[in-house]
């Protein structure tokens, strides 16, 4: 191995003791190949053993908590316990391969298809559309948030009645957490709305929720992260400096750990802020070491990779780059890291364990992965 990349294969110990065998981790990814009523399939199965051998913490595709917070076809579930099974079966298959074993739990409000949710009822924290989007959501009702809330805590049980080592609350790219924390999607004038302190009490009343549950049934070895995304395009929208006032209040919530949303590692601010630092930068200022920081976007050589950890965070993940290399890691331990793919050519699906749904997405996005002809 080149003694250059230690750093990137050093142990890490969370604030609750528990230990990651290295700093990489397989960043969430959908891959659109669950059963349709929810139950995860041996195709989706392999495409998480073919890349979970290395890595130090596999975070899974995110699963919903609520029959109507699903967003993609062919995503599994979490939302009753019938799928606890399903759920078991992949948390085995990832931990086999000596990775911690994260479920990303979710749910989509706005952005779910009309047609995978009951009666196509669309909800989010106030009834405006996404921009581009023909479809209109329901404004929910404060019963019906509560139920959400409690959702989030149900799929933890499960969560850790499956034997999944954590659960990763995702309130990034634009889902239901996200949504009650901007100003473009929450217009409400209760007390999950209007200010940008009512904005934060759903996400942070998720939190609460998924933390008194894993506090019931697993004590305090169980993992807990938050995803969050930096900003967003829209007017009215998040901007960096009302973000880095959630990052301040999560970095408080005693949480193991918090993970940004970029697909550029290196990218600076868009508006609210100055544009003198990363917005890596800005957010590790603002977490002040109360919580580690995964970074993550556009990493794919160890010299990248390398040059990420030495910004300042702890850890890393790496997704795309995972999809083309599933032995990224193995070959920098082995000294092998001339050999590590950065492009994928249209032959590769076999070779690389990908599902059939996510192989046409990849070959039939322009600019999304390096195909090479």
């Amino acid at each position: 191995m080149n003694e250059n990349y230690d750093a990137l294969l050093k142990t890490f110990t969370f604030n609750n003791g528990v230990q990651l065998k290295n700093r990489m981790v397989l960043a969430p990814m959908t891959n659109f190949a669950s059963n349709p009523d929810g139950t995860v399939t041996d195709e989706e199965i392999n495409y998480y053993i073919r890349r979970t051998k290395g890595v130090g913490m596999a975070i899974t595709a995110c699963t919903n908590v609520t029959p109507n917070g699903k967003g993609f076809p062919g995503e599994f579930a979490a939302d009753s316990d019938e799928m606890i099974p399903s759920l078991k079966r992949l948390a085995d298959s990832l931990k086999e391969q000596g990775t911690k074993a994260i479920l990303q739990i979710f749910h989509g409000g706005r952005a779910c298809p009309p047609e995978l949710v009951p009666d196509g009822d669309i909800v989010s924290a106030s009834a405006v559309a996404a921009e581009g989007s023909e479809h209109t959501p329901r404004a929910l009702e404060e019963r019906e948030i509560e139920e959400i809330i409690k959702a989030f805590g149900d799929a933890t049980r499960r969560a850790i009645e499956a034997g999944f080592d954590g659960v990763e609350i995702h309130g990034a790219n634009g889902y239901i957490l996200q949504q009650f924390f901007s100003p473009h999607s929450n217009r409400r004038s209760d007390k999950w709305g209007g200010s940008l302190e009512n904005r934060l009490n759903f996400p942070l009343a998720v939190v609460d929720e998924v933390k008194k549950t894993a506090a019931q049934h697993e004590g305090n070895s169980f993992i807990i992260g938050y995803r969050f995304s930096p900003e967003e395009q829209e007017t009215p929208g998040i901007t960096m400096d009302e973000t880095l006032v959630l990052v301040d209040k999560l970095a408080d919530q005693n949480l193991d750990y918090l993970h940004v949303s970029l697909m550029d590692f290196w990218s600076e601010p868009r508006r609210g802020v100055e544009a003198d630092q990363t917005r890596i930068q800005y957010l590790l200022n603002t977490i002040n070491d109360r919580a580690p920081l995964i970074g993550v976007g556009g990493i794919h050589t160890p010299e990248e990779a390398l040059k990420a950890l030495n910004a300042g965070v702890p850890l890393l993940a790496l997704g795309r780059e995972l999809i083309m290399e599933p032995d990224w890691v193995q070959k920098v331990e082995e000294g092998r890291e001339e050999e590590i793919a950065t492009t994928l050519s249209k032959d590769d699906q076999k070779k690389l364990v990908i599902p059939d749904y996510l192989w046409n997405a990849i070959i039939n996005t322009p600019g999304w992965f390096p195909v090479k002809d």
